[in-house]
């Protein structure tokens, strides 16, 4: 293989290990927000099951 080949060889692979470093980051920060997004519906429901759960206390005293 001569210079010039090896040298557009090296320079596709570099732009390949790019975009897939650059998926691997999307993905990453994907996780990251799917997990934030999960975290805080998860509260929101325990909170409304608190509240439902308070409710029901109220119903069962009355």
């Amino acid at each position: 293989m001569d210079e010039a080949r090896a040298h557009t060889s090296i320079a596709r692979i570099d732009a390949a290990l790019a975009r897939i470093e650059a998926a691997a980051r999307a993905r990453r920060a994907e996780v990251d927000s799917l997990g934030r997004r999960h975290a805080a519906l998860r509260l929101r429901m325990e909170e409304a099951i608190a509240a439902l759960d308070e409710v029901i206390a109220r119903e069962d005293e009355a």
